[in-house]
């Protein structure tokens, strides 16, 4: 697979390209024979060739639980090759477990079987509590949320002093759309926490904080389930759109020895009487907290520190955060690391060139601190791993684990640490195939032993990475291209992971070269290219596309009359933007779940980056697909969605159609019946097909 990265100047701003082409068979311009064969369509259904990774669960510092193939879960020393088990497959199967957690003290296995999902992070399942020293699972029934000790029930929070103790009710007013106890609602799952739990144990358990969201005053999304049934149902969400209603939040602490005993951490006063977000809750101590609130908007931040005195959580050291240019941190902020002895702390803040100081803390052992970076060689696209050593006020230099380890094949590298930092499994996630290693971090690749090295024999892949704009490919070109767009705020399409998708399949099988753009509104290169966007989406992220696809046709890589572009979700909104634009660039394009109207999307992400309708009226309007309508005219488009996808809702294909048609321009399209914004099962392979034939008719 040839990988070329361009450096292009959008508007003074050095912004990267992905060109991916891979090759009938490799090296077509040799005589001999090479008798591998291509990535097809069917590789991509059935994950023939895909690389593996390798699990791993960190209990102590030294020791981890890995669970194989076979479904058994061994139990390893780092020092040791071999494991002992520790659960066996049939234990597994005795309730058809899909996961499992394991308490402090081993002694206990939570499993969990009968997933249902909900929302993106949210399911039901049920948890079957195993004890590892009598062999004994007890089932205690179908819970939304587990914790050790701790877990929500019909929107309740409940806790248990240990496995077989009683529960105990910490809530009694949870009712399904209304009150949310323990649990983020739609938005707060989606858009802030990222998660499917609102709880919060304190180091020693002694307390747990939870989040109380009441949803009453938020507005209802409707939408029909059709399923199997003579009528539909309906399905009923609170879905706070820009400028309506939120959700108002409180956080609250209950002693687990004395349930009665619930106290209130309350908002700072400088937010208390407008809207606000509740966005990150880190214990310190048992009896000191660290709350992040942030503005509606999303460009104020107050990290405010708690004390517990009596039966009041007071106000201590405050920290505010304020973006000029933007909004605070990438999404939501990302929670602050704390020292081990509590007295200080680490937090991402932008510099005053606006670039991160630490993209990424891991957290913080015996005074180390750990994070993840991209500035290694000034290259937007690639991660590594670092180190600071602390000795009192004393701090080492940094230490670069992972930059100078296999090169060529590892530039964006991971790291999962245990649990005092001293050694870490790296993920090597490509150009090369990835590669999976236990690390000891004391000294920068001593102690390696590999888990995972992916050697793929059907179809070996060359990565070529170039960082100018003088290339030439290696075999001939039909020069049919496709822009695989995303171009949400702090995206990142350009990096370099091995990844094997329908875009590998477009340029192995059909010679299509894929084009991947990272413009004006992406992530990882400064908060001057990310802000870039701030109350004008739709606008520069859309040109950039356009302004990059005629840089190639300049450069003589694609055929200007055989151009497509595509996208899902935020990409597929850039796409109908592009076409919309009517600049005569793309032939064609496909978007899956896109965004037609930003009054239509959810309000935390939607007014992080263009305020509130009243505040951005005029810009709102400038955004929409719908106003573009007339421009369709002149290219082929295909318009998909789920008819229950509670993210992007189905309105919004729904209005981008009514809108076609009242320009009566010919367009195609395809809804998927009761599929969600992934639009799984089924409908996935079922999609992909569709796509690839739309592609191919549109390059006849």
């Amino acid at each position: 697979m040839n990988v070329t990265k361009i450096l292009l100047g959008v508007a003074g701003l050095a912004v990267v390209i992905t060109l991916i082409a891979v090759p009938t068979a490799l090296f077509l311009n040799e005589k001999k024979v090479d008798s591998r064969r291509t990535f097809t369509l069917q590789d991509y259904f059935n994950s023939s060739i895909k690389a593996r990774s390798y699990n791993l669960l960190w209990l102590s510092d030294g020791e981890y639980l890995h669970k194989t193939q076979e479904g058994a879960v061994l139990l390893f020393n780092v020092s040791s090759e071999k494991g002992q088990e520790f659960l066996s497959r049939q234990t597994f199967d005795q309730v058809e477990a899909f996961d499992y957690m394991v308490s402090a003290d081993r002694q206990f296995v939570c499993f969990l079987s009968n997933y249902s999902k909900i929302w993106r992070h949210s399911f039901t399942a049920s948890y079957s509590i195993y004890n590892q020293e009598t062999g004994c699972v007890h089932c205690p029934g179908v819970i939304l949320i587990s914790l050790p000790q701790a877990f929500v029930w019909k929107y309740n929070v409940y806790v248990k002093a240990s496995p077989n103790s009683p529960l105990q009710q910490v809530t009694t007013d949870g009712q399904m759309n209304v009150i949310l106890n323990g649990i983020p609602d739609w938005v707060y799952e989606e858009e802030m926490f990222s998660s499917n739990y609102a709880l919060w144990w304190s180091p020693t358990g002694k307390y747990l904080a939870f989040a109380k969201f009441n949803d009453t005053n938020v507005h209802t999304i409707e939408y029909p389930w059709y399923g199997e049934g003579q009528y539909p149902e309906t399905i009923y969400i609170p879905y706070p759109k820009s400028g309506t209603p939120n959700p108002t939040v409180r956080l609250l602490v209950v002693d687990t020895a004395n349930v009665s005993n619930i106290t209130e951490v309350v908002v700072p006063s400088a937010l208390r009487a407008r809207d606000h977000y509740l966005s990150t809750v880190t214990w310190v101590t048992d009896e000191r907290i660290a709350v992040q609130w942030q503005n509606r908007t999303q460009s104020y931040v107050i990290l405010q520190m708690y004390e517990l005195e009596g039966a009041t959580w007071r106000e201590t050291i405050e920290r505010n955060l304020m973006s000029q240019t933007g909004w605070v941190g990438r999404f939501s902020p990302i929670e602050p690391v704390f020292r081990p002895d509590g007295s200080s702390y680490y937090l991402i803040m932008s510099d005053a060139k606006g670039f991160k100081h630490l993209h990424h803390i891991i957290s913080i052992y015996d005074f180390s601190v750990l994070w993840f970076s991209n500035e290694h060689n000034g290259q937007p696209g690639q991660r590594n791993v670092y180190k600071i050593s602390i000795e009192g006020s004393n701090y080492s230099q940094r230490v670069c684990l992972t930059c100078t380890l296999m090169e060529d094949r590892c530039k964006y590298n991971s790291a999962y640490f245990s649990h005092d930092g001293t050694y870490y499994r790296m993920g090597c996630s490509g150009p090369g195939l990835p590669l999976y290693t236990l690390r000891d971090s004391r000294g920068a690749g001593s102690g390696t032993v590999t888990v995972i090295d992916n050697f793929c024999a059907k179809l070996q892949v060359k990565l070529v990475t170039w960082h100018s704009a003088t290339i030439t490919f290696r075999s001939a070109r039909t020069g049919r291209s496709i822009f695989d767009s995303y171009a949400g705020p702090c995206s990142q399409k350009s990096d370099f992971r091995f990844q094997t998708s329908w875009s590998t399949y477009l340029a192995s099988t059909e010679n299509i070269i894929v084009a991947s753009f990272d413009g004006r509104g992406s992530g990882f290169q400064g908060d001057d290219i990310m802000h870039a966007i701030y109350r004008h989406l739709g606008t520069y992220e859309v040109e950039d596309q356009i302004t990059a696809a005629r840089h190639l046709i300049d450069l003589g890589y694609i055929d200007k009359n055989k151009i497509a572009i595509w996208g899902w979700s935020y990409g597929g909104y850039v796409t109908s933007m592009v076409l919309g634009a009517g600049s005569g660039v793309f032939k064609c394009g496909m978007a899956v779940a896109p965004v037609s109207k930003w009054e239509y999307y959810d309000s935390i992400y939607t007014e992080r980056y263009m305020l509130t309708p009243s505040e951005n009226q005029a810009l709102y309007d400038n955004s929409t697909v719908t106003s573009r309508a007339k421009n369709f005219k002149s290219v082929q488009y295909l318009l998909v969605h789920g008819t229950a996808d509670d993210n992007v809702h189905f309105q919004q294909a729904a209005q981008i159609s009514k809108a076609l048609v009242d320009q009566q321009i010919d367009f195609d399209s395809m809804w998927y019946t009761d599929k969600d914004h992934g639009l799984g099962g089924s409908a996935n392979q079922h999609v992909y097909t569709h796509l690839s034939h739309f592609l191919k008719d549109c390059f006849a």
